[in-house]
């Protein structure tokens, strides 16, 4: 056993405790409570699990539960950044990059690459899983919203086409769960908690 690996995997551990306090704009499913990172990324997990049949393409369910797990971790440096901010761009690479490299490099070399590798794919987009897992990242807070009566659209006056933009992603991994999406979008917009400009 090679102790140093070890301890430098302890050390990893530590740090992504932080993931826990970071918090998110979006409130946990009808509750007033916003949800932390931790608890974004574990749901992430549990859906990709049980959506995974509704992926367009055959994918590698675990490397999807390690995408999802993993992608906000950069968040300890760099910090949410609330996807529909007028201030900030969502873009935020540069931080990421860093944060990325920082945080994964406390383990040993071989796992922090893999590490790095598995957020650049869901970073970038393309593969079959990396576009079912940012599916899942932007469903879970559209199932949240719709559960509290508009949550951050009302909030933060966030209209339809803006709501409408950021969540077409889901239809880069399911064309099935993009239709139930859409459909959520049109009853929220008959409801009135989601306004068209």
């Amino acid at each position: 056993m090679n102790t140093q690996d070890l301890l430098d995997q302890i050390a990893f551990i530590k740090e992504i405790d932080k993931v826990k306090y970071i918090q998110r704009k979006t409130k946990l499913f009808q509750s007033d409570r916003n949800e932390n990172d931790a608890e974004h990324s574990w749901h992430l997990a549990l859906m990709a699990i049980v959506l995974a049949e509704h992926s367009d393409k055959s994918i590698d369910v675990l490397k999807v539960v390690k995408m999802v797990l993993i992608h906000d971790i950069v968040e300890i440096d760099a910090g949410d950044t609330f996807i529909y901010d007028l201030q900030k761009s969502h873009d935020n690479g540069d931080e990421e990059r860093i944060a990325a490299n920082r945080i994964f490099g406390l383990l040993p070399k071989k796992q922090a690459e893999e590490m790095i590798v598995i957020w650049e794919e869901f970073e970038a987009g393309e593969t079959p899983e990396a576009k079912f897992a940012r599916a899942m990242d932007r469903m879970e807070p559209l199932l949240q919203n719709t559960s509290n009566n508009g949550g951050t659209w009302q909030e933060f006056d966030v209209k339809y086409e803006k709501v409408y933009e950021k969540k077409s992603v889901i239809k880069e991994g399911s064309a099935i769960l993009w239709q139930y999406a859409e459909g959520l979008l049109e009853e929220s917009v008959a409801k009135g908690i989601l306004k068209k400009e």
